[in-house]
């Protein structure tokens, strides 16, 4: 369920706050390898099932960057911020991948509001967030995430 602001003053009495959990979504095959042609990526592990199947994770896998992209749509699916001009990602303090993510699995995100600062002509947020492996023992990813968001 998203939490909707309007405008500066709101998010800035969200600091501390959890921001829930996100719905489910699927990685799939042809995600990963849409992803892979994206980025010139094309390491067996993720594009190749049979090779993968014999590999060490028993499957193919998605790229880290490609689960950590999905930050973005899961992050705004927890909150959206209205009342501004601008939204930018301004960049990451930490990022850690301990699980991969095999194709078909189901991943979300928890997301806490750790931080609001002011910044010239806005806030800046920092996130942090642990996206989840539907059935798995350890996140797909952490991360700490900063965006800026402008009057």
């Amino acid at each position: 369920m998203s939490i909707t602001v309007n405008g500066l003053e709101e998010l800035k009495k969200l600091a501390g706050s959890d921001l829930g959990t996100s719905e489910w979504i699927e990685v799939t095959q042809e995600r990963i390898d849409t992803f892979a042609d994206a980025t010139g990526d094309h390491q067996w592990i993720h594009v190749d099932p049979e090779r993968a199947a014999a590999g060490p994770f028993g499957a193919p896998v998605a790229h880290g960057y490609l689960t950590l992209s999905l930050f973005i749509p899961l992050f705004t699916a927890l909150l959206d911020v209205q009342g501004v001009t601008t939204k930018v990602n301004y960049g990451l303090n930490k990022v850690r991948f301990p699980s991969p993510v095999k194709a078909g699995s189901r991943i979300r995100l928890v997301g806490r509001l750790s931080g609001v600062e002011e910044v010239p002509g806005g806030v800046q947020i920092t996130v942090d967030g642990a996206i989840e492996i539907e059935g798995g023992a350890k996140p797909a990813a952490v991360l700490q995430s900063l965006s800026r968001f402008y009057a």
